[in-house]
């Protein structure tokens, strides 16, 4: 693991959960100033406003965003509610121009962080500053790519650094505008230690219904913080206006949100401590008997080289899958689970007893 992976002094140098708010694009002046006064009537100033610029658009014709006569109506947000503004860059001329007009925080897209050449340019923009980032992830669900963009902005001195995870791409899944796939910002908390990772649930969903359960959920994973598009009046907005909220809305979803103490930033309790200890115990009698299985499924190998039987039976493997997997739902075990966990097994079992027959094979014993 490299050094910087083990480090903890990452993020935004904010208290708390991050709470980043403001519409998917700044659209006049005349917008910028009323979603900024109805924040203030509402008393909810969000830790960070937000406003697209520049717009990556799939097919060209739709709003791409105003450009930088946005910059210049950022300082509304600074005369009203005097909170940091970030905004989303594409390329170095973007870079330069956010820093002309003194934008506090940037973030690079999900777009952006699928080409390495284009982070690489907006990493080489930035070396010499100190301007914190955030990073969406990319597309797909690319773990590697995703600390890939965090590591070159890093490599030029860039140390205040941030995720946003705003989801997947998911042809077929339809519940999700972008697909969460919570393991990939729980693993990317996991191999970075201390980096923040805050969650974009307006992209998620696509939708503003969908908005409170998973902001609920992200903050329930330990991920840091939530950014929620918020427009005056979103149904008539230039782009995303199904998924934006009102401050009024903003307002009451973060005062339903449950928001739960970080684990890393507490003492367990004793009664969580001797839990842990359980769970430890019961792991090493999992590995145990895992170790055992794959023990006798070795025996198995063996017997098949021996009389000259293939490895995978499909009636078998069927009856295994299923038998198995029925007990475990009986017993709360969900089928997902029972089914990717007996699939993992069944892997390496093949894997197993393929090596075994390779081992009695002709051509292996003349090499």
């Amino acid at each position: 693991m490299k050094d910087h992976l083990k480090t903890s002094e990452w993020g935004l140098g904010l208290k708390g959960h991050v709470i980043i708010a403001g519409p998917c694009s700044a659209e006049t002046p005349e917008q910028v100033e009323k979603v900024c006064l109805e924040m203030k009537e509402q008393n909810i100033i969000p830790s960070m406003f937000r406003a697209g610029i520049w717009k990556p658009r799939t097919r060209p014709g739709s709003f791409e965003g105003i450009g930088e006569d946005g910059l210049k109506w950022m300082e509304i947000v600074r005369h009203h509610l005097n909170i940091p503004i970030t905004t989303e860059v594409g390329n170095t001329a973007h870079v330069e121009l956010a820093l002309k007009h003194k934008v506090d925080v940037l973030w690079i897209g999900a777009r952006t962080t699928v080409n390495p050449f284009a982070v690489q340019e907006i990493a080489e923009a930035l070396k010499g500053t100190d301007i914190p980032v955030m990073v969406k992830n990319p597309m797909n669900p690319d773990l590697q790519l995703w600390i890939g963009a965090l590591e070159r902005l890093h490599a030029v001195g860039i140390n205040k650094l941030a995720a946003i995870h705003r989801g997947f791409s998911d042809a077929y899944d339809k519940r999700f505008r972008n697909k969460p796939n919570w393991s990939m910002p729980i693993h990317l908390k996991r191999e970075w230690k201390g980096m923040e990772v805050i969650n974009d649930p307006s992209h998620i969903v696509g939708k503003r219904d969908g908005i409170l359960e998973i902001s609920q959920r992200a903050i329930n994973f330990g991920l840091d913080g939530l950014m929620i598009e918020t427009h005056h009046d979103p149904d008539n907005a230039w782009s995303d206006a199904k998924q934006q909220v009102t401050p009024a809305q903003l307002k009451d979803i973060l005062s339903k949100i449950d928001f739960k103490t970080p684990l890393d930033s507490e003492k367990p309790s004793e009664k969580l401590h001797d839990l842990r200890s359980a769970i430890d115990h019961m792991d090493d009698q999992l590995i145990d008997l895992l170790a055992e299985r794959f023990a006798v499924i070795d025996q198995i190998g063996a017997h098949k080289r021996e009389h000259k039987l293939t490895v995978f039976q499909s009636d078998r493997w069927k009856e295994v899958m299923d038998s198995r997997t029925d007990k475990g739902v009986k017993k709360g075990l969900s089928e997902k689970f029972m089914k990717e966990l007996l699939f993992s097994i069944h892997e390496e079992s093949v894997k197993r007893q393929e090596k075994q027959l390779r081992a009695g094979d002709p051509v292996n014993k003349n090499a």
